[in-house]
C-alpha cells in the first residue's frame, strides 16, 4: 500500500519526470501554484493561459504521462534504501533551495545530518600535486575539527584529498555531490572513499538512480557543491577548470569564497591567482578561513566556529605518543616513520594531519615530517 508520504514523493517525481518541463518551468509552476499537487490538479489549457507553458509539455503534465516512470523510480530508490528528498522536504537544505535553480528532487546515501547547516566546499584540481592533496587534506581536517562539513564533488586529486582529510578525523563528516546516479561508481578508482563516506557522512545527487556519468552534468552539480555551503575553498585550479565554475556560482549564490595560492612558474594555480585578483579571500591556515567566517552571517549555526586542535601545551593520547616518539627534530619521510611507528599506516597519516594542525609536527615536500621545536 503506497503510503501518503510516498503519493506525495511520486507527485515529485512525476512532476520532474515531465518532458519538456525542465527546472525552469518547474519552479515558474510552482511559484504559481505554489505546491505539486495543484500544479498536477490543473487543467493543460489553464497551464498554458496561467504560466505559457508549451502545449506538448501542458498536455503531459495534465495527464501525467510521466507517472509510470517516476513509479518505477521510487520503487527502485525504496529497494536501494536511498534517501529522496523534494523540494519542500524539512531535510532539504535550506541554502541550496534558495539558489536560483535548485533541484527538484535530490537523492542522498548515508546521513541526512551531513545537509545540515555547516558546510564548506573544498574543491580543485584533479591532476593535483602531492602539495595540492596534502594542503586540501590539511585544510578539511582543520574545517571539520571547526565543526564544519566538507563538501566535495568526489573526483580525483583535490577532492578526494578533501574527503580523505574529513574522514581522517574522528566524527569528521563529508558530502560528494556525483555527477551521475548513486548506484554508479565515478571514478571507479574511488570506490572505496564512496563506501566509507557512505558511512561517515553522505552522498548526493540530483541524478536518479542508473543515470550513467556524462561529462555535461558535473558543470550542473557544480552549482550543489556550493548550494550546500557556506563557503568555497579553491586550491590548484588552473585558468580553465570546473572548480573556477563551482567559485563563479559560489559569488553568484552570495556565498564566501577563499583561495589558496600556489607557485606561479606553473599552470597548476593560475585560477586561484585569478580569484585572488578578483577578490577572493587569500589563505594559507584555517585559521584564516575560521576568521573570515566568524563574522559571516553564513557561519556554521550562525555561531563563531570554535578554533581548531589543542593548545601546544595539552595532553596527547597515547596514538599520538607513539607516533611523536617516531619523530626527530630533523626531518623523516613518511615510509620511514610508518617503519617506526606500531601504528597502521591510514592511523598515522591521519594522526600526522591532525598533530601538524596543532603546530606539534612541520612538514615539507617529500612528504616529510619533523617535530616542532
Amino acid at each position: 500500500m503506497t503510503t501518503e508520504p510516498d503519493q506525495h514523493l511520486l507527485a515529485w517525481l512525476t512532476l520532474a519526470h515531465t518532458p519538456g518541463l525542465g527546472l525552469t518551468g518547474a519552479h515558474r509552476l510552482l511559484g504559481h501554484y505554489g505546491g505539486v499537487e495543484a500544479i498536477l490538479s490543473a487543467e493543460a489549457r489553464e497551464l498554458q493561459t496561467r504560466t505559457g507553458l508549451r502545449a506538448a509539455a501542458a498536455q503531459a503534465l495534465a495527464r501525467q504521462t510521466a507517472r509510470p516512470k517516476a513509479q518505477k523510480e521510487l520503487a527502485r530508490v525504496r529497494r536501494s534504501g536511498y534517501h529522496c528528498l523534494p523540494w519542500d522536504d524539512p531535510a532539504y537544505p535550506a541554502l541550496l533551495r534558495e539558489i536560483s535553480d535548485p533541484p527538484l528532487v535530490l537523492y542522498g546515501r548515508g546521513d541526512l545530518q551531513a545537509l545540515a547547516p555547516g558546510g564548506m566546499a573544498v574543491v580543485g584540481a584533479r591532476a593535483a600535486t602531492v602539495y595540492g592533496q596534502k594542503i586540501a587534506a590539511g585544510m578539511a581536517a582543520g574545517l571539520v575539527a571547526a565543526g564544519f562539513t566538507v563538501v566535495s564533488g568526489g573526483a580525483l586529486g583535490i577532492d578526494s584529498a578533501a574527503h580523505q582529510g574529513a574522514l581522517g578525523v574522528k566524527g569528521g563528516r563529508t558530502v560528494a555531490v556525483l555527477g551521475c546516479g548513486l548506484d554508479i561508481v565515478y571514478p571507479p578508482q574511488n570506490g572505496k572513499l564512496f563506501a566509507e563516506i557512505a558511512r561517515n557522512g553522505l552522498l548526493l545527487s540530483e541524478y536518479p538512480p542508473e543515470t550513467p556519468p556524462e561529462p555535461f552534468r558535473f558543470p550542473a552539480r557544480n552549482r550543489i557543491i556550493s548550494g550546500i555551503s557556506s563557503g568555497c575553498v579553491v586550491i590548484e585550479a588552473a585558468r580553465r577548470s570546473g572548480s573556477l565554475i563551482t567559485a563563479e556560482l559560489a559569488l553568484e549564490q552570495g556565498r564566501e569564497v577563499f583561495a589558496v595560492p600556489g607557485r606561479v612558474d606553473t599552470g597548476k594555480s593560475e585560477g586561484c591567482h585569478r580569484l585572488i585578483q578578483e577578490g577572493a579571500k587569500l589563505v594559507h591556515r584555517v585559521e584564516d578561513i575560521l576568521g573570515e567566517m566568524a563574522a559571516s552571517p553564513l557561519a556554521a549555526g550562525g555561531e563563531t566556529p570554535p578554533a581548531t586542535g589543542r593548545p601546544d601545551d595539552s595532553p596527547v593520547g597515547e596514538e599520538e605518543r607513539q607516533l611523536l616518539a617516531a619523530l626527530d627534530a630533523y626531518p623523516r619521510n613518511i615510509e620511514e616513520i610508518i617503519a617506526a611507528c606500531p601504528l597502521p599506516a591510514h592511523r598515522i597519516n591521519a594522526l600526522l594531519l591532525e598533530l601538524e594542525l596543532q603546530g606539534r609536527v612541520e612538514s615539507s615536500p617529500g612528504p616529510q615530517y619533523r617535530l616542532n621545536g
